[in-house]
């Protein structure tokens, strides 16, 4: 049973932090207000703030007493987070804050996103800077901005603004998983410019609607098989030029490079001799498709409406077999899997966003691996896909993976907490997502560097939610790691 009372759930102080920082707007580049509300935060305690030159905040924190002789440790999560909607929600993320509730075990939004990626690591930070009886070393808070496009914030931090021997990343998604390595990335953009048409004369025009998929992370959850809506579209659109002669008018797939479309949209043209029998040819491709993602995206629709007006221009025939050819041949989902950790998906690559109309096409695409010269093996065969089909291909926003530490020291000692506190070993594994520890270690490459975080479901989508009693679980385990931080 569904409620919106957040206030009840403990620990009483991070959640309130969540339900203030979910109360500002906090999209990828347009973090002015979150930044101003933890430099607001900061002061307030009478602590020592400060923004560097990107906008990235630090919050320092002296130790306790009798934690004086601890190395100090750097607290880091991202201020901003992925916003993402249903179809039929109505709402403003540029004004409005996270609608959240109740849901049993779970926490989650009323569809929209919920940014307990990161909130949840930005609120932990936020309790242990105001509180008063927490024990812990001398603390170095670093919220970074743009995470989620581009991982500009922690692109742009310099040497030298922190001091601290660890970094406790707390960005990761399950609670019983402790990260010491990821995948990077880069982004492939294909452009092209294509000849318009005039419309057939007589031909009927039809909306082509991929909806209700579950869609989700990119990265962490690319292994799953999750239905992707631009690569389901292509799919009846290569089948009803070969079947019906159908052009393409416009075309709008998805959203967010970070994210596995949930929804397409396509305006097409039909001759008026199909009129009658076009969506119901469709109908066993249709039905095919829906059963091969029965178990993952059960709530799958695809639709077929007659639209009352005919589009003036469509894209000409050869461009449009062309960018089907191309969305077709071109990698979707897992590319390779590592040979040097069990269950690791190494490389990967998610046709993000596909778009149509008024002369442009443009294919955005997100590539990861965790081995480097794999990242860049795909992504020029994406590259090489593209450019078959006529496209300019862009390369942007390259970002580094994280190399596994396998002598860590504070890996030791998490290790050993989370074993006292549950009686079993934890998972040490290396994350198929883009954390932000990799390109932090190049200006800082002798900070002792891990990742953790509480149980995240569906992050990157509306289904988006967190588990109250893995925050819990998750706050013991960040008390205690603090209380043993070794000696200087």
């Amino acid at each position: 049973m569904a409620n919106n009372n957040l206030d009840a759930l403990a620990p009483q102080e991070l959640w309130a932090n969540f339900s203030a920082l979910n109360a500002v707007p906090r999209a990828s580049k347009k973090e002015e207000r979150v930044i101003a509300f933890m430099l607001d935060f900061g002061e307030k305690l009478g602590l020592e703030v400060s923004k560097d030159h990107v906008g990235n905040v630090i919050i320092k924190k002296a130790a306790s007493a009798g934690m004086e002789d601890r190395k100090t440790i750097v607290l880091q999560s991202h201020l901003d987070m992925v916003h993402q909607k249903n179809n039929d929600t109505v709402f403003d993320f540029d004004t409005q804050g996270i609608d959240m509730f109740v849901d049993g075990d779970w926490v989650k939004a009323k569809g929209t996103t919920l940014g307990a990626d990161n909130g949840i690591g930005v609120a932990t930070i936020m309790t242990i800077l105001a509180s008063k009886d927490i024990q812990h070393p001398a603390i170095e808070a670093l919220f970074t901005i743009d995470e989620e496009t581009g991982m500009t914030g922690a692109m742009g931090l310099q040497g030298g603004i922190l001091t601290g021997d660890i970094l406790l990343n707390l960005d990761t998604e399950e609670d019983d998983e402790i990260d010491i390595g990821c995948a990077g990335g880069i982004d492939v953009t294909a452009t092209k410019s294509y000849k318009e048409e005039a419309s057939l004369s007589g031909a009927v025009a039809f909306e082509i609607k991929v909806q209700g998929l579950n869609g989700g992370h990119s990265g962490i959850e690319i292994h799953k098989g999750l239905g992707n809506a631009n690569k389901i579209m292509n799919r009846l659109l290569y089948k009803s030029y070969e079947e019906f002669g159908l052009q393409i008018a416009t075309l709008n797939g998805g959203s967010l490079r970070n994210a596995i479309p949930r929804e397409s949209v396509a305006t097409v043209i039909v001759s008026s001799e199909h009129e009658d029998h076009f969506a119901s040819d469709l109908a066993p491709l249709i039905k095919s498709i829906q059963d091969e993602f029965k178990t993952v995206d059960a709530d799958l629709t695809i639709t077929i409406d007659k639209l009352t007006t005919v589009p003036a221009h469509v894209i000409s025939s050869l461009d449009q077999q062309l960018l089907v050819n191309a969305v077709y041949a071109a990698q979707n989902g897992v590319y390779r899997v590592s040979a040097d950790f069990e269950d690791l998906v190494e490389t990967s690559n998610n046709i993000a966003k596909v778009t149509v109309g008024n002369g442009k096409m443009n294919i955005q695409c997100l590539t990861r691996s965790s081995v480097e010269s794999s990242k860049i093996d795909l992504a020029q065969s994406l590259q090489a896909t593209f450019e078959l089909a006529g496209f300019d291909v862009e390369f942007s926003g390259s970002y580094p993976g994280w190399t596994p530490n396998a002598n860590s020291e504070i890996l030791e000692v998490l290790k050993r907490i989370y074993v006292e506190q549950h009686n079993e070993e934890p998972k040490v594994v290396a994350c198929h997502a883009g954390l932000e520890c990799g390109i932090l270690g190049t200006n800082y490459p002798e900070m002792d560097m891990i990742s953790f975080g509480p149980t995240i479901l569906g992050a990157h989508s509306p289904a988006e939610r967190v588990s109250i009693s893995s925050v819990q679980k998750y706050w013991a385990f960040v008390k205690q790691i603090l209380k043993e931080i070794p000696n200087k």
